[in-house]
Order: structure tokens, then sequence, then C-alpha cells
């Protein structure tokens, strides 16, 4: 399934990304010979091939990590969530975006793709706090047993637990299309990386409230 995925999703990419740039080009040198309506039309055939192409970009990635081998070291975690942070604040309109960060063990996996697993949650973290006067995001963890535990908390739109198990599922979306921007695989990612890794990751949360993710990583044998 996962070499099928990455081969359609591999053979799909490439005409979306000429429909993406005649779309871009249509509206950039002939927008003027456009009516409304017809900017209109173009415009959603622009976003939607934009859309799908990140939604393609998403599915390589997700199949690339069944394949990929772990590479295991040691892993500053406080100075990775600080440097991704840092890098997608700039993305965000939010301008009352604190981060708050406690302590974290010394991590022990491979670094990419753990970093890929930080990015993912801190992403969504932002996303789903833009609508709040101060987004907090905390962000911390500590050593239980043979594991140390990380979690990433936020105050942002939050969701009913009752519908949990449909977050860490291949194109399950709890929040509309129109109002969030994303593909839904982010999760599904983080997930895979964590489980390759021998860890586990689960979230809880409550509606209007917030979100807390977290995930577990053993310690270095």
């Amino acid at each position: 399934m996962e070499s099928f995925s990455y081969s359609a999703s591999h053979d799909l990419r490439t005409p979306l990304i000429a429909m993406n740039g005649f779309a871009r080009k249509l509206l950039r040198d002939y927008a003027d010979r456009l009516d409304l309506k017809g900017l209109e039309l173009l415009t959603i055939v622009k976003e939607n091939a934009e859309r799908m192409e990140r939604l393609i970009s998403d599915l390589l990635a997700f199949s690339r990590i069944s394949t990929k081998d772990v590479r295991l070291a040691e892993i500053d975690m406080g100075g990775l969530v600080e440097t991704v942070f840092d890098e997608l604040r700039p993305n965000t309109e939010s301008k009352n975006l604190r981060l708050v960060m406690n302590a974290l063990p010394v991590g022990y996996g491979d670094a990419s793709m753990i970093r890929q697993v930080i990015v993912n949650l801190l992403s969504n973290a932002i996303k789903f706090t833009e609508a709040r006067e101060v987004g907090i995001i905390e962000v911390g963890g500590a050593v239980e047993g043979s594991n140390s535990t990380y979690y990433v908390k936020d105050n942002g739109i939050g969701f009913d637990m009752q519908s949990a198990d449909k977050l860490f599922g291949l194109f399950q979306r709890l929040s509309s299309a129109q109002d969030f921007e994303g593909t839904g695989i982010g999760l599904v990612v983080a997930k895979r990386i964590i489980e390759k890794h021998g860890g586990r990751i689960w979230a809880e949360g409550k509606l209007n409230e917030g979100a807390t993710f977290s995930f577990t990583l053993p310690h270095k044998v």
C-alpha cells in the first residue's frame, strides 16, 4: 500500500504542478481579460491545485518514513523545540503567541524524524491558537520509567474526546478545511515516526479549551 501511495503520489505531482503554474500565469498575465466570475473560478482552480499539491507532498513524506532507516543519536529536545518555534513563528499572523518552555529530558532517536514530529505538533498548536487573544503553547517532559515523555499543550480550539480516535487517521480531520489549512496527514506522520522509534503518541483535549499532545521515546540503551 505504501509503495503504491508513493508511486501514485509521485506520478500525480507533475501534472498538478503544471496545472498550478498555468493557473498562476493566467491570473498574472490575463486577469484584465476576465470578468469577476472568471477570476473567481480561476482562483478556485489555483487554490485547489495548491491544496492537492500539498496533500501529495505530505503523502510522499508519509510513504518515505516506512522505508527510512532510523539513525539513533542523542537529541537536545529543548534546543530543537525553540529552533522549530522560531522558524514557524514568522508564518503566523498572531502577534500574541507565547511559548512556555519547561524542562525537557534529552531525547534519543533519529534527529530529522523527531524534528518532523516537533514541527507537526507545534504547527498544529500555532494554527489552532490563532484566534485567541493570547495564544499559549506549553512544552515540557519528564523521565518516566524506561521512557521519556514529552508534551505540547495549547489553549486553542481543542476537540471533543469522543472524536479523538480520528486524530491519527489518514485524511481524518476534526476541523473544516475552509476554517483551517492543512491536509490532515501531519499527525499520521508523527504517529508513524514515534511508533518507528518504539514509542507511542496520544492526545487529550476539551472543546474550546485547548489540547495536549504527548509522546514517548525509549531511553538510550
